[in-house]
């Protein structure tokens, strides 16, 4: 189920989850958006969200990101507290 959001806040606690062939999807993120297969990170982080229904939440957020590509599928992994 894709769910539609809106990024609030300056995403903090940034962290690599997986780079470059550690990750799973590469071979599928390289085909749709280009890059080598050693600039794609997988990342984490939290920032303030508000969904279609209007609530805010503090939230985990999973992204993959490429030099010169940018964020690309972001994806909600975990609300942690409504505001």
């Amino acid at each position: 189920m894709e769910v539609d959001f809106t990024i609030l806040s300056a995403i903090r606690n940034v962290q690599d989850i997986a780079r470059g062939l550690g990750i799973r999807d590469v071979a599928r993120l390289r085909r749709r958006y280009g890059g080598s297969t050693g600039s794609w990170r997988k990342r984490k982080g939290i920032a303030s969200i508000q969904l279609l229904d209007g609530t805010i939440w503090l939230a985990e957020l999973h992204w993959y990101e490429a030099h010169g590509i940018g964020k690309k599928e972001t994806k909600i992994k975990e609300k942690l507290r409504q505001l």
